[in-house]
């Protein structure tokens, strides 16, 4: 391995993440916890990203209900200077209908950093975003989880003024919330969105007026069965064979191109996919490529009925 290959993931360019630059493709590590059997190799796969040049890795208390925290705890060393954004608002329920419930109230938000803090085995978080409901899919929403914005925003602002977290995000949101809690100092914002999934685009004008990262999960669609998916768009395949790369390389360059907001954190439990979804820096959309990726309709998710 030449030591240019550390500078693989930085051909995106940079972007700015709570004040701070980092490379344009971090890690998600969500999906760590498919190596739950094999933790050195889940150790290994996160230092390998690290040495590629990632420098922002987004987890969170309920990915393997601990399990993921942990082994970011195990892999990353205080001199990587790796942000770690982290997410409340939901817990871990490994014997329910669901892997995760919702955790609104103020007092779980709270317990929620806590439990990051105490996982990840630092002081403090450098950004956690607060996981709402208020669009896309989430699991069944009791009525005493329905909690006002203020009430939640007060309490991520305490922990931010004790230190416990170094800047606050917001994840699953509207329009109209994003609008509420931008005097709260807002940094990024995650929702779901991708190439055919652009429902979210007048957020993504307000994001980059206000000059907050951008970072989009579900990038290539298709996480559950009733969504569409990138890759199976017949522009996203031509792209692929004139550029020599995977249809899921297109998608997530596409993203890179769509925005100078966007912050990727593509997951994957595998070393190839690693470096393919970093080596997407790397990778030129021309102004024909992109006039026909960007007219690929967008379609909303059909929910399935009970």
């Amino acid at each position: 391995m030449t030591s240019e290959t550390t500078h693989v993931p930085h051909l995106g360019g940079t972007g700015e993440l709570a004040g701070r630059t980092v490379a344009r493709i971090g890690y998600g590590a969500m999906q760590l916890e498919r190596l739950r059997d094999d933790r050195s190799a889940a150790v290994a796969l996160l230092r390998h990203a690290i040495d590629l040049g990632v420098d922002h890795v987004d987890t969170a208390e309920f990915y393997g209900n601990g399990f993921v925290n942990s082994v970011i705890r195990d892999a990353l060393r205080p001199e990587d200077d790796v942000s770690i954004v982290s997410k409340v608002g939901a817990v871990s329920d490994p014997g329910g209908p669901f892997p995760m419930r919702v955790a609104q109230r103020p007092e779980e938000l709270r317990a929620g950093v806590e439990a990051n803090l105490a996982t990840l085995g630092v002081e403090r978080i450098p950004v956690v975003n607060l996981r709402r409901m208020d669009v896309g899919f989430t699991p069944p929403i009791p009525d005493d989880q329905v909690i006002d914005l203020d009430d939640q925003l007060a309490v991520m602002t305490a922990l931010r003024d004790e230190g416990k977290i170094g800047a606050i995000g917001l994840s699953n949101v509207s329009l109209d919330v994003l609008r509420r809690a931008l005097p709260a100092g807002i940094v990024c914002v995650q929702n779901a969105y991708s190439l055919v999934a652009r429902e979210d685009e007048e957020l993504l004008k307000l994001c980059a007026a206000e000059q907050l990262a951008w970072v989009p999960f579900f990038p290539l669609g298709g996480a559950l069965p009733w969504m569409p998916k990138v890759t199976d768009e017949p522009a996203v395949i031509a792209a692929a064979e004139r550029l020599g790369c995977t249809p899921a390389q297109v998608g997530l360059a596409w993203l890179l191109h769509h925005s100078p907001q966007t912050l990727l954190i593509p997951g994957t439990a595998t070393t190839s996919h690693l470096e393919a979804n970093l080596a997407v820096g790397a990778i030129t959309l021309d102004g024909e490529t992109l006039a026909a990726l960007d007219a690929v309709p967008t379609r909303p998710a059909t929910l399935p009925h009970h």
